[in-house]
């Protein structure tokens, strides 16, 4: 039986101007046509701006198509009748929680929908114990929303709809802000409420790893539906996904590449379990060394190996911590700890990765980075190119009260000088948010970046120069720069908001989660931009995030944080290693690195690494070498 109807739909976005005379029209979706089962797991796919939120909004009413119509269970979504009852049976999650977390409370918030459907009293409490259990946050439930990080208030934005119990639940990138732990505790989740209780689930992601258990994949691109079938079906077509700006599981690429280098190898593989049985019956149960397993990567001279030692003796820390810590409601019954006892150092010229679980503290600390909280407990110093200057009070009669100067000072400098200048330090230390692009709030690009250099002091000339090289920077098209950034696509918002910071030249970058709710190559694109950043302007990246795969294909050095504590730190390869210690905290392993453990577990051992590209060589080479052998 049909749960929803796409009859020929069209949705079109209307711009006006202020004689509300139409300027532009943008046509989000154009004629679709399928049809979604009751009970049924489809997983909705697209680059960004392909149509997918718009088309989830029209799935509970919340915008009516332009042409066309749209049927929810029997009922036509154009009719003003049917919005709220369709409402009722169609619950949506939304990518950010602050769009829909209202109550002061946390257990209040996720008994606000079924109290306004007019469920009794003693089936909402249960429901709001059994919707918190299942996104692990009944510990939270007496909490204020305000108090929680942006991940754990995801957890309780779908809780809220989980207790409603709705005929259909649509989750737009219901995952983007979780850490890995999280992240599969929610999809265990909704896949639990489809088996068990036959809710239609309509779950949208960028994360390919999401949707190899759907019953079916809609991709979408440039509002039209081109792909329609089985996550085997679809992730068989690798290089036309590709082509799409779309990307495959991990997994499957691995077994893809490996297929294309002529080792027997199935398309269309999607889990890990597939890829062992496989390439335990080519290799059986084995043990390949280093040597024989060789990951064909170029060696370093004896002469460019002591190079390296030297730059790295070159790299003097940026910004160091020592015995930070951060308690919050300090006095009251509800005091935590947020940090205790921090040490770490961040190396100047570096790529460093922070990560942890949701709550461990993360935002919390880059927050003290740019003095945007400021050391209590212990102490922060910095050691820029050109520091900023201290602000001092003078002190003197009445007739001098209010008047500063300001006193430069070399080398190392700590937060806790007196008249430190923490406004300065924010030009030093540029922080961009989680969702950067609610920083912008000009009315063109150009005039948002330019917002920063012009309150640095800098001349318009000068201000006009620095922005026009940070858009540049961030492959902003010139066409785009005197626009609205509210009429631009996330991945170029997102570009935008980049470039404001950093056309206020800072030395080090802080990025918390940049490519949440990016498509696959837009996060691609986004990471080659930062690296080129890195490498022309010497800048000093500490890039936040929850994907373990991008940590390990980009950063230097890694910090992890568990329960306030920097509990580790070194190289993604020192810190992977520790299989246990990471999965207790939630935080697990590059996918291909678990997969090699999961491989070994079978029999059949490899040198552990953390990529596609390193996984490929290494298996190839030893394919290639067992090849040899036999025919000789």
């Amino acid at each position: 039986m049909n749960n929803i109807e796409v009859k020929d739909c069209t949705y079109e976005y209307v711009r006006r101007d202020e004689n509300d005379e139409v300027v532009e029209k943008l046509s989000a979706i154009s004629h679709l046509n399928f049809t979604i089962e009751e009970g049924s797991f489809v997983c909705v796919l697209g680059h960004n701006g392909s149509g997918k939120s718009t088309l989830a909004k029209l799935f509970n009413a919340l915008q009516i198509p332009t042409e066309g119509c749209v049927i929810i269970s029997g009922m036509d979504s154009r009719e003003e009748a049917n919005v709220f009852p369709i409402r009722e049976k169609v619950g949506m999650v939304f990518q950010n929680p602050d769009n829909q977390i209202i109550a002061s409370v946390v257990e209040e918030d996720v008994g606000f929908g079924p109290e306004n459907i007019g469920i009794p009293t003693e089936e909402i409490w249960k429901r709001v114990a059994d919707a918190l259990d299942a996104v692990n946050m009944e510990a939270y439930r007496l909490k204020s929303p305000n108090h929680l990080s942006g991940g754990q208030k995801q957890r309780v934005a779908i809780a809220g709809t989980l207790a409603m119990e709705p005929k259909t639940i649509v989750l737009d990138e219901p995952t983007a802000m979780l850490d890995p732990s999280g992240r599969a505790e929610v999809i265990r989740s909704i896949r639990e409420l489809n088996q068990k209780k036959g809710i239609t689930i309509i779950l949208i992601t960028h994360y390919m790893e999401e949707t190899v258990d759907a019953d079916r994949i809609i991709l979408m691109d440039q509002g039209k539906l081109v792909l329609d079938g089985t996550p085997k079906e679809i992730f068989s077509k690798v290089e036309e996904l590709k082509s799409l700006r779309m990307d495959v599981p991990l997994i499957t690429d691995l077994a893809h590449e490996l297929c294309l280098s002529g080792m027997p190898i199935s398309e269309g593989i999607l889990k890990e379990e597939e890829l062992v049985e496989e390439l335990l019956a080519i290799f059986g149960k084995d043990s390949f060394g280093e040597e024989e397993a060789a990951s064909q990567a170029p060696t370093l001279s004896l002469e460019e190996t002591e190079n390296e030692k030297d730059k790295e003796k070159e790299k003097d820390f940026i910004l160091k911590v020592e015995n930070l810590s951060c308690i919050y409601q300090k006095g009251t019954a509800m005091e935590s700890y947020a940090l205790k006892d921090i040490h770490l150092s961040i190396k100047r010229g570096s790529f460093s990765a922070l990560i942890g679980h949701t709550g461990s503290g993360k935002s919390t600390l880059l927050q003290h980075f740019n003095g945007l909280i400021k050391p209590e407990e212990g102490e922060i110093s910095v050691h820029f190119r050109k520091n900023p200057a201290l602000i001092l009070q003078d002190k003197g009669f009445l007739f001098w009260k209010g008047k500063k100067r300001k006193v430069e000072k070399e080398g190392v400098l700590s937060f806790r000088e007196e008249g430190f200048d923490f406004q300065g330090l924010r030009f030093k230390v540029g922080l961009v948010f989680q969702y950067p692009e609610y920083q912008l709030f000009e009315e063109t690009v150009f005039e948002d970046v330019l917002f920063g250099p012009k309150n640095q002091g800098l001349s318009l000339e000068e201000a006009r120069k620095e922005a026009e090289e940070a858009l540049r920077s961030m492959g902003v098209e010139e066409a785009l720069w005197q626009k609205s950034p509210f009429e631009l696509s996330g991945g170029q918002k997102r570009r935008v908001a980049i470039a404001g910071v950093l056309a206020m030249d800072p030395e080090l970058l802080i990025l918390d989660e940049p490519t949440a709710g990016l498509d696959p190559a837009g996060r691609e694109e986004l990471f080659q931009v930062i690296a080129h950043l890195q490498e022309r302007y010497a800048m000093t990246i500490l890039l936040v995030s929850h994907s373990m795969d991008d940590v390990a294909r980009y950063a230097e050095e890694v910090f992890v944080l568990n329960q306030g504590e920097c509990i580790r730190q070194g190289s993604p390869e020192e810190v992977f290693s520790h299989k246990k210690e990471m999965e207790e905290l939630g935080l697990g392993l590059p996918q291909i690195r678990a997969f090699l453990y999961s491989l070994e577990e079978k029999g059949l051992s490899f040198p552990k690494k953390n990529t596609v590209e390193e996984a490929k060589a290494m298996i190839l080479s030893a394919y290639k070498k067992r090849r040899g052998g036999e025919n000789a």
